[in-house]
């Protein structure tokens, strides 16, 4: 600590009080379990190509939205696959975050999934980079309401 007189002992005399005046952590969700029960999809070795450098991943609900298809959604509306459509997601992120910033927001064309149509439509979606569960930098790929 540049510029204090604190002993080791001081400084960990200060984290003790901390702990206290919070308490103890009653639970705690990591990234890791997030992504074990799917509620994040781990799309880091894409986003690699893409030419992230820090893990990646999308949330259920961005995942559902933009990247799923199927054959039935083949056959019932038009033909695509997942890698492209996971492609388009990080790449169109990986053109928005050259800008940076902690939060970026950026759009592109995917057909939307469940009706009969084929036409592509504008949706917005939000990269945030924050920390890991070890603190180290991670980026989240969201829907703009999500958090």
């Amino acid at each position: 600590m540049k510029g204090t007189n604190m002993s080791q002992e001081q400084v960990g005399q200060k984290t003790e009080q901390e702990e206290s005046l919070f308490g103890n952590v009653i639970y705690s969700y990591t990234r890791a379990q997030a992504i074990a029960d799917g509620v994040l999809v781990d799309v880091t070795e894409t986003a690699k190509e893409a030419g992230f450098t820090f893990p990646v991943a999308l949330t259920k609900a961005a995942y559902e939205d933009c990247v799923a298809w199927n054959d039935a959604d083949n056959k019932r509306q038009t033909y695509q696959d997942e890698s492209g459509r996971l492609w388009d997601v990080v790449y169109m992120a990986s053109l928005a975050a050259k800008g940076g910033g902690q939060e970026i927001r950026f759009q592109l064309y995917r057909v939307p999934r469940g009706g009969r149509g084929m036409k592509a439509r504008l949706v917005t979606l939000k990269a945030i980079c924050g920390p890991g569960d070890n603190a180290e930098p991670c980026i989240t790929i969201m829907k703009p309401d999500e958090d």
